[in-house]
This record gives structure tokens, C-alpha cells and sequence, in this order.
């Protein structure tokens, strides 16, 4: 199973981005406002790089409270990890393992079309784990 299945499965309503130019303030509030962790950054389709909670805490702890006042492509991470929709799943959590990272925006043709989670792609394999279970005991009891 590939990652596309998981963009077609769930219902996404749209993708929350941040352009190079908005200042870290105005992305911790879409941040908090939407109660997510991390937003790409993107300009005319294309991601140029990820802000995420983690660039926050190691900002705040370099620059204080003028962190606050910067445009965000001084301080999200660059360049971006990304993958294709038809990344198989498990090579998207390897990859996510690999690197300690929870967030990758899908990309094709150059353009993000979607942004998974580590905890989207643990739960499509955990549901399809749970569904080929669910398969195999159904036949044993048919049988």
C-alpha cells in the first residue's frame, strides 16, 4: 500500500501551509489555533521547508523572544524531506524513523498535494494489520 491510498481514504480539508514571509508569530498562532505541529512552508505550489515545534523550542532557546519578529524561512528547517504518493507506507516510516522526524508533505510534479503524519501512516497499517486478521479468522471459522 502506498501513500496515495492514504491521501484518497481520509477526508483532508485542504492543506495548512505558511508562506516564506509570515514572521514565527504568526505561525505558532496557526500553529496553536489549529492545534497542529508542524506546517510547511510554501511558495507558488512548491515547499521550501517545514516549521515545526521542535524549530520553536531550539529558536526560543537560541534567540529569546526575538525569534518572535522573524520570517520564518530564516528559521524552519531547509530543505524539506519529502516523498512521492506512491512512497510505499512502510518505506515512509522507515524514512521518518530514520531521519526522527513525524511530518512529510507528499509531492508531485514539484507541487505538495498532501502532508502525512507518523501517526497516519502507523494507523493505516495498523488498520490494514487488523483487517487481514480480521480476514483470516472469518476463513478459519468458514472452514
Amino acid at each position: 500500500m502506498t501513500v496515495r491510498a492514504i491521501l484518497s481514504d481520509e477526508k483532508r480539508g485542504g492543506i495548512i501551509t505558511a508562506e516564506p514571509g509570515d514572521t514565527v508569530a504568526q505561525v505558532v498562532a496557526l500553529l496553536a489555533q489549529r492545534r497542529i505541529g508542524c506546517v510547511p512552508i510554501v511558495q507558488d505550489g512548491r515547499v521550501l521547508g517545514i516549521f515545526s515545534e521542535r524549530d520553536v523550542v531550539y529558536g526560543l532557546a537560541r534567540e529569546g523572544a526575538a525569534l518572535l519578529d522573524r520570517p520564518i524561512e530564516t528559521v524552519m528547517t531547509a530543505p524539506p524531506v519529502t516523498i512521492h504518493a506512491d512512497t510505499p507506507i512502510l518505506s515512509a516510516l522507515s524514512l521518518m524513523t530514520r531521519r526522527r522526524i513525524r511530518h512529510l508533505p507528499v509531492i508531485e510534479n514539484e507541487a505538495i498535494i498532501g502532508f502525512v503524519s507518523i501517526g497516519d501512516l502507523v494507523k493505516s497499517r495498523m488498520d490494514r494489520i487488523e483487517s487481514e486478521a480480521e480476514a483470516m479468522r472469518s476463513y478459519i471459522q468458514q472452514a
